[in-house]
């Protein structure tokens, strides 16, 4: 049977170009490493070298050559994953989500989660929905909240639920032209022309003209909930955020919904299709548990 150490020798040979270098880097004796050839050769049925100075390879041997590099490759992986989740066991869970998942959704989770594992440390960043999407795919992250439209669909890499479907509107100040332009009716999408549009990357996802004719007339655009809120309350302009982000009563602020058509947004959870949660970052995925809809 080819054993992953007589790989390994043959591979530190097969690299240095000699058994006295392959030695010195494995701590080993030249003796000893050439017994480990003489049997993977044996296991093999075939000689792996041209000559007895180890330094040309057979065709045979730049075969295996390759298979061994996969091989001890796919070993030390492996070996990374199981330390990453043992040391995972009391570790780090990281999140990662759009603003406002982390105004509106994230503190009960977080609260939930402290009081149940106050070893474990939370790494909680926020970005927009595609950082958060790669960042899960490539596995920076363990869980990621991403904004979407009701119609999307999550990157094929990750898996993803809904948690949260609410309405988005239009947030403006009371005082504001856009409150007086509309007051005593109906608000729709094309009101958006009553005052500037502060874009940030959930206007993508109302599917009206108006919206994306505001957009590309905008000279301002954030990603922050909190920063968006504060432009709007200094009379910058208005924005479109869902209803949940108005979380506090703000009597300087309103939000509007238009019907033309209603708009929503979804909250989803996501996770690496291609990896395992740790235990506890498994733990914190649990406790993101869907909540009722906003009407």
């Amino acid at each position: 049977m080819i054993k992953l150490e007589m790989l390994r020798v043959f591979l530190a040979v097969a690299e240095e170009g000699a058994l006295a270098l392959a030695a010195q880097k494995l701590g080993r004796t030249p003796s000893a490493l050439s017994m480990a050839l003489s049997q993977l050769e044996a296991q093999v049925g075939a000689p792996l070298f041209e000559t007895d100075r180890k330094n040309r390879l057979t065709p045979l041997g730049r075969l295996v050559l390759e298979e061994a590099r996969r091989a001890t490759n796919s070993y030390t992986r492996s070996l990374d994953a199981i330390a990453r989740h043992a040391r995972s066991l009391a570790g780090t869970v990281r999140v990662m989500a759009v603003p406002s998942a982390t105004i509106t959704l994230l503190p009960r989770a977080v609260l939930a989660f402290s009081q149940a594992r106050p070893d474990v440390r939370l790494d909680i960043r926020d970005s927009d929905t595609a950082s958060v999407i790669a960042q899960v795919a490539m596995g920076e992250v363990d869980i990621g909240i991403i904004s979407q439209s009701p119609r999307a669909n999550a990157a094929p890499s990750v898996e993803a639920e809904v948690i949260l479907s609410d309405p988005l509107g239009i947030v403006a100040r009371h005082d504001g032209r856009f409150a007086q332009m509309t007051k005593g009716r109906g608000v729709r999408w094309q009101d958006l022309i009553h005052e500037p549009l502060i874009a940030n990357p959930l206007c993508d996802l109302v599917d009206h003209p108006s919206v994306t004719e505001g957009l590309q007339d905008c000279r301002i655009e954030a990603r922050n909930t909190t920063a968006l809120l504060a432009f709007v309350r200094a009379g910058i302009g208005i924005t479109i955020l869902p209803q949940t982000a108005m979380t506090e009563a703000d009597p300087a602020l309103r939000f509007f919904a238009p019907n033309d058509p209603h708009s929503r947004r979804e909250l989803c959870k996501i996770r690496n299709r291609a990896a395992h949660l740790s235990p506890v970052a498994q733990s914190f995925w649990d406790l993101l548990a869907p909540l009722a809809s906003s009407p």
